[in-house]
């Protein structure tokens, strides 16, 4: 009777938005109860490896505080007063919001909101199978991706790279835009086998000191938005000292004479005094490229983040080009890997019943949306009801202000579908429990390397929480919704999905855990040509006509420059707004999750902003003083963190902590814009120009 029970270990998958879409291996005690999760040794990419906020996630599974019965608003919006509610009689209230809505306006009044809190696609994307049979608003998914992949497919034409896991061959491997430490920890594991196998050199580009840039052995320090600026340097170097390969550049680019001359004055001088990067660095940077031809370019999501971010994307993605790095093993460049999966997913999506006519709303744009501004709302009607998946938009959405304005409205219904009672479900009418990835069936594909993955249901959720998928039909049944995926179970959505897609069936899956989808080496590394028709890399984009596939709506696009450039176009500060302002990942959260768990809020800590020792003694800030930062869009109280890993005039506020750790209640995205960037949108939440004052100031 005393001796221990002993865990079965089952096979899972990571659920969260990071790129490396860790296969797991998880203890899992009885029919209810996880302990710790590992990673899976025998995935080549995974390695053995996951993040800690992961391997603790028996945390979040087993927190007191997740929610487990669905609540109905009792009190005014936003006072946190609920009242347990039955499934049924809350399904039936929200049906009866959305036909209600539908009548007053039409069905564009109805707008189900959702993104990336899990990735699997039964629950996450199955919302838009009830959007396309009611004929509800359509959602222009803008808040992550779109820069950043816009910016990579400007040059090559697909959404894929070499290898991830031909990192370890390399001679050279640039991790850009990515605080691989805290936000992929399977980068350096590869990387970091390089160095030890290989004496292969990590070079890091990011705009302050973090895990990455420390593990480096050149971190290349700039200030956030001129990414391109440097790119630009160091291929000017490369022309310069004769380390670009003409044989690959003829054969593979389409203007790299124009490229040459181009690049003539964009020398590292001009380049340092745009980044704030020495001269000598970028030469040293320059170097080690044009010295390891085998060099392993790997771009992250932080470009995504700034108004110039697609061109600076695309300018780094050069660079590989220039010296003909894609011809070999362990070289090339990689940001994600979407085009290699060729998934059917009409039966999750319900994509066959979708009508072309209803209008798209952007998800960045919430807040203007919500306060009813004719432009966001593209012409139609006020949007009066929601449905709230995967997503904390009260926390996590740019130009917080505007936000809780539109979701404190009286004439606005909000249901939202949640783990824990975060700052958008504190708003909502009515709140649903829902399940954590142990407890439903779903399946990944990784973004960050080349498998698609199942997650299988390991445990019994606690209370009444129910699956994405559950809710959405239940929906459906009260609507009069019809689309065969409605009668469907998850499991039987995965089957009949990898069998469309051509990926076999779930039980071949289920047996091998993964499917390695990797192309052949010619095809990742566009041997045999680029994906334009004329095979050709683009160093000039045709930047309206980028074969990006979820593009809704085109902005600025004229104005790009039409070869690498700095493009001028980010929130520079001024007299009035000296600081420039990005809000980067922290390890210890995952956007607006793991905000709740213990051990990352012991690692975290408090709301905090770095700034530079020199800024802070000029304004008289000790360190851990409270301070104000601001702009048009608003004021935020946080702690000043004296650090002197940035650059001056740069401040890091680092994680999406909920608006309740700071004292007024407004949250750093108080402070970041939601104008579209071009030139098929995004959100720009590291290009932000702010005043810091004391407190009392």
């Amino acid at each position: 009777m005393n001796q221990a029970i002993r865990p079965r270990i089952l096979a899972s998958v990571c659920p969260h938005d990071c790129p490396s879409t860790c296969a797991l291996e998880v203890e899992v005690f009885g029919n209810n109860a996880i302990g710790r999760v590992r990673g899976a040794e025998d995935n080549l990419y995974t390695a053995g490896v996951i993040c800690a906020k992961v391997a603790r996630y028996a945390e979040r599974v087993h927190h007191p505080d997740r929610l487990k019965q669905p609540l109905r608003r009792t009190g005014p919006k936003g006072s946190g007063q609920f009242a347990p509610i039955s499934w049924d009689d809350a399904l039936d209230l929200v049906a009866e919001q959305f036909i209600r809505a539908e009548r007053a306006h039409g069905s564009e009044a109805v707008w189900p909101y959702f993104y990336a809190g899990t990735m699997g696609y039964v629950m996450r994307d199955g919302i838009n199978r009830l959007r396309h049979a009611k004929k509800y608003s359509g959602f222009f998914s803008t808040i992550c991706v779109n820069p950043a992949w816009t910016g990579f497919i400007a040059g090559t034409g697909l959404l894929a790279g070499a290898d991830p896991r031909e990192m370890a061959k390399s001679d050279l491997v640039v991790i850009w835009g990515t605080n691989a430490v805290n936000t992929q920890v399977n980068v350096m594991t590869h990387a970091t086998r390089a160095r030890k196998e290989r004496g292969a050199k990590i070079v890091a580009v990011d705009v302050y000191m973090n895990g990455t840039m420390r593990q480096a052995d050149l971190p290349v320090l700039i200030r956030p938005g001129t990414d391109g600026a440097l790119a630009c340097a160091v291929m000017h170097c490369l022309f310069r000292d004769n380390k670009a390969d003409w044989d690959y550049l003829d054969r593979y680019t389409d203007a790299p004479r124009e490229l040459a001359e181009h690049l003539r004055t964009r020398d590292p001088q001009w380049a340092s005094r745009i980044t704030g990067a020495p001269t000598e660095t970028i030469e040293a940077f320059a170097r080690l490229v044009g010295e390891n031809k085998r060099a392993y370019f790997r771009l992250g999501y932080g470009f995504a983040r700034s108004r110039n971010g697609a061109i600076n994307m695309h300018a780094a993605s050069c660079i590989a080009a220039v010296t003909g790095a894609w011809r070999l093993e362990g070289g090339g460049a990689f940001h994600n890997n979407g085009a290699i999966f060729h998934l059917n997913t009409s039966l999750i999506e319900g994509t066959d019943l979708r009508d072309p006519s209803i209008r798209t709303l952007d998800q960045s744009r919430i807040g203007a949306i919500l306060t009813g501004d004719e432009d966001a709302l593209r012409g139609g009607p006020p949007v009066t009801t929601m449905l709230i998946q995967n997503t904390n938009p009260v926390s996590i959405a740019p130009d917080q202000e505007k936000v809780k304005s539109g979701f404190a409205r009286d004439d606005l219904f909000v249901a939202v579908h949640e783990q824990f009672m975060t700052d958008t479900a504190k708003t909502a009418d009515v709140v649903l429990p829902a399940t954590m990835f142990v407890e439903h069936d779903d399946f990944y594909t990784a973004g960050g390397s080349q498998y698609i993955l199942l997650g299988p249901k390991l445990v019994e959720p606690p209370g009444e929480c129910r699956p994405n998928h559950d809710v959405i039909c239940g929906l459906a049944k009260r609507l009069g919704a019809e689309h065969p995926g409605f009668a469907m179970t998850p499991r039987e959505l995965i089957d009949a999905t990898l069998q469309k897609s051509g990926w076999g069936t779930l039980a071949a899956l289920e047996a091998n855990r993964w499917i390695d989808c990797q192309p052949d080496f010619a095809t990742a590394h566009y041997l045999n040509g680029f994906a334009y028709s004329d095979g050709k890399f683009r160093f000039k984009p045709d930047w309206p006509n980028v074969p990006f596939t979820r593009r809704q709506v085109t902005y600025g696009a004229p104005s790009i420059p039409s070869l690498p450039d700095h493009w001028e176009v980010i929130e520079e500060a001024d007299t009035e707004h000296p600081f420039r302002l990005a809000t980067s990942p922290a390890r210890g959260f995952l956007n607006s999750s793991f905000t709740e768990t213990p051990t990352s809020l012991a690692r975290e800590q408090r709301p905090t902003v770095m700034i530079h020792p020199e800024d802070a003694a000029a304004l008289t800030v000790a360190d851990g003083e409270e301070i104000r930062l601001g702009n048009r869009r608003g004021v935020v109280r946080l702690h000043a963190k004296l650090f002197d890993g940035v650059r001056r005039g740069v401040l890091i506020a680092e994680s999406v902590w909920p608006n309740s750790a700071y004292a007024d209640g407004r949250g750093i995205n108080t402070l970041t814009g939601a104008d579209p960037v071009a030139p098929f949108g995004g959100a720009a939440f590291h290009d932000n120009k702010v005043w810091l004052r004391k407190l009392a100031n």
